[in-house]
């Protein structure tokens, strides 16, 4: 099971959450968001992966900051079509090949614009409250690499609410997914109970539920969830 912590703003912070080793970093550059990102992104482990989040952006922004921030994944989290998220994947790989033809010849490289050693991700998400109807991801099923799936609410994210996970017991497909919405550390019964229903759930994205204020999150709730809820679902 694997951590994404989404919604980081501070240099420090970033460092302290980063020294949990999670597996995925969330930056949201979504002006209307309290966790909008518009500062600097220290050093981290390769191991972690810097996920940014868009919402209804055009694509050149996307490319352009995936190469400023060398991002390893997009996660959209608007009402992007299945024609968007096609030619955007097209786009980021195109660009991708065209660095490594251009930088073939230097062994040191000295530009650092560009992205990880592997193919940018693709996330879409999608909003879920009561109720859902599968059937309209059959589109991006060829066209993403996860689903995520989170609370439909007012805010483009960090709402800090659940939605009804009994939902996701009809999910038909073997497609891997991201579970986000109101996770928190009262919610580790839950997870551990939707662990087994044997879904496809690839990582559990949290925000909201363990900051002190919007963009700063809180280490020792996040240490301890790590405990409780990832290395517990090893088996």
């Amino acid at each position: 099971m694997k951590l994404k912590v989404c919604g980081m703003k501070y240099v420090e912070n970033i460092q302290e959450v980063a020294a949990l080793q999670p597996d995925y970093l969330g930056f949201i550059f979504y002006e209307k968001s309290k966790r909008n990102f518009e500062g600097i992104i220290p050093e981290l482990s390769k191991a972690i992966k810097k996920m940014g989040v868009f919402v209804n952006e055009y694509p050149e922004i996307v490319i352009s900051l995936v190469e400023e921030y060398s991002l390893d994944a997009v996660q959209l989290h608007g009402d992007e079509s299945v024609e968007y998220v096609r030619d955007l994947k097209k786009q980021l790989a195109e660009r991708r090949a065209l660095f490594i033809e251009e930088n073939k010849q230097i062994q040191k490289k000295k530009n650092q614009h560009y992205i990880a050693d592997n193919e940018v991700e693709i996330i879409k998400v999608f909003g879920i409250k009561d109720e859902f109807n599968f059937d309209d991801l059959k589109p991006y099923l060829a066209h993403v690499d996860f689903f995520l799936f989170d609370t439909k609410g007012e805010e483009r994210g960090g709402n800090g609410t659940k939605f009804d996970w009994t939902v996701l017991e009809k999910y038909p497909f073997e497609k891997p997914f991201f579970l986000s919405g109101g996770i928190g550390l009262e919610a580790v019964e839950e997870v551990q109970k939707i662990m087994k229903l044997n879904l496809p759930i690839y990582a559990l994205d949290v925000n909201s539920k363990f900051e002190t204020a919007p963009g700063k999150k809180n280490i020792e709730e996040l240490k301890k969830f790590k405990i409780n809820v990832i290395k517990n679902s090893v088996k």
